[in-house]
């Protein structure tokens, strides 16, 4: 079959040579990437699409997808499914598959990482020493406690919870985590104790770490009520998706000492707007999220080698449809 019989599109996010994915899909189809920032700029790019690989610099309306004509198959390269509307794809036949492995570890070190430059103060000492290094001593940061035998808290024991949880575990912290869609037992194969509401796990947790998927569930899940079920001096650290937490509501949670610190990898929108509260107390050096918040830009997944895992996996999920084989890590049931 000649390669001008199919087309895959990658949507936005990859805009270099292309050379994985035309090496994966060599003699099956052309590769050529929008690079779209907007949904807008897809319209006349990918309507006669054999498949579509989607990053996260934008979303897949069903107004996008219904105007798709010949996609047998929408690729969401990466963990999270929730910037398409795979009901719609659904409805219209076309099966939506996400890459649901490619960077457990890289996010599971980044959330540890996170959370131990938060706890251990190597953030603040950073930031202090640089500004202000007189004092040059170890109580500018004070007070840290020992991590050993505190409660690390998870939301979604999924793999990269599950993987952040055997990290936290090696660190001999009490771990903890809320899942109600997990399987009783897990927990007794890993080590850790479930707990069966959210604000039973938050009113004990040193640090609380997210790893849950987007969903009319989770969404604004930690906002200000939540966190006020945290311990005072507590820690919070999102490396799952931005909606998950209402980012609004956590300046005010550090200025009242609620949250100790706290580290975000994600956001909402993003790029974030200037004029985000999150961001105009992150940058005021006279208010505490100036030391005591990290805000990373989505890159919790990043390393080289997952890099090239994502895009791989994504174009093999495109040979496999294009070819007749068997596709995995369906989201949704097309009719």
């Amino acid at each position: 079959m000649s390669t001008e019989q199919h087309r895959v599109v990658i949507t936005d996010f990859i805009n270099d040579s292309l050379e994985i994915e035309r090496q994966v899909l060599d003699g099956v189809a052309t590769v050529e990437a929008c690079d779209a920032y907007d949904e807008r700029e897809l319209f006349g790019h990918i309507d006669s699409a054999d498949a579509v690989m989607l990053y996260h610099n934008l979303a897949l309306s069903g107004e996008t997808i219904n105007r798709l004509q010949n996609c047998k198959l929408i690729v969401r390269c990466g963990v999270g499914f929730d910037n398409v509307d795979h009901a719609v794809a659904a409805q219209r036949g076309i099966p939506v598959a996400n890459v649901p492995d490619y960077g457990t570890e890289e996010v599971a070190d980044s959330a540890i990482g996170m959370a131990l430059a938060l706890t251990r103060g190597i953030n603040l000492y950073n930031l202090r020493m640089r500004s202000h290094p007189d004092p040059w001593m170890y109580h500018v940061a004070s007070p840290l406690h020992r991590q050993r035998g505190r409660v690390f808290g998870i939301v979604g024991l999924g793999r990269i919870g599950t993987a952040t949880a055997r990290r936290a575990l090696a660190m001999g912290m009490d771990v903890r985590f809320y899942d109600p869609f997990k399987p009783d037992g897990y927990d007794k194969a890993i080590g850790v104790t479930r707990v069966e509401s959210l604000e039973e796990l938050m009113r004990d947790s040193f640090v609380l770490s997210l790893h849950c998927p987007l969903n009319e569930h989770s969404r604004h899940m930690i906002n200000a009520k939540t966190l006020s079920w945290l311990p005072m001096g507590s820690y919070l650290v999102n490396t799952a998706r931005g909606d998950v937490v209402d980012t609004d509501a956590i300046p005010a949670a550090l200025a009242e000492g609620r949250l100790a610190g706290a580290a975000i990898d994600v956001i909402a929108e993003e790029p974030p707007s200037p004029e985000n509260p999150l961001l105009v107390a992150w940058r005021d050096p006279d208010h505490p999220a100036h030391e005591r918040l990290i805000i990373n830009p989505h890159s919790a997944f990043y390393c080289e080698e997952g890099l090239a895992d994502m895009r791989r996996k994504g174009a093999e999920a495109c040979r496999r449809v294009l070819t007749g084989e068997m596709l995995r890590n369906v989201i949704n049931e097309p009719q």
